[in-house]
């Protein structure tokens, strides 16, 4: 018997990312429901950060309100998700869950989020017709890593 007949499957971080089954419609529904509900708390927090800003016209720089916007939105996103699983569990073990949840997730959207806004409007505004560009980035961004952290590690944050 040869060497390679007896190929045993690679092991670590290589075989989690590359050898993942990224063809698992299922898997693919729940990361894309997971992803949505991450938004809609990232994005309470960022707008709502942004729109502040651009209503009292307080001068701080696009980069500055940027940063207190994805701060912001992590916040919003926690609480949130502590929300909705305190329907499963006590408070304490879901926010801690929440605070548990992957902040690359989060980050990665609130920075495409945020890049797309400034890429469109030139800075830190809302407007209507940039939301769904702004949404559409932000789900787009970290669903394969979510779906990823589902499949490869059995890891949700709902």
């Amino acid at each position: 018997m040869s060497d390679m007949t007896s190929h045993k499957p690679a092991s670590g971080f290589f075989s989690r990312v590359f050898l993942t089954d990224w063809q698992c419609w299922p898997s693919w529904r729940r990361a894309s429901y997971n992803t949505l509900w991450c938004l809609i708390g990232c994005s309470i927090g960022d707008m709502g950060t942004i729109a502040w800003f651009q209503w009292t016209g307080i001068p701080w720089s696009v980069w500055a309100i940027m940063s207190l916007a994805i701060v912001n939105g992590l916040i919003t996103s926690i609480i949130l998700e502590t929300v909705i699983l305190t329907r499963q569990m006590a408070f304490q073990i879901a926010f801690k869950t929440a605070i548990g949840m992957s902040l690359i997730s989060m980050v990665s959207m609130e920075v495409a989020m945020n890049l797309v806004d400034v890429a469109l409007t030139g800075g830190a505004r809302l407007t209507l017709w940039v939301l769904p560009f702004m949404w559409l980035a932000g789900f787009i961004t970290p669903l394969p890593y979510n779906y990823w952290r589902l499949k490869a590690l059995g890891k949700a944050c709902h």
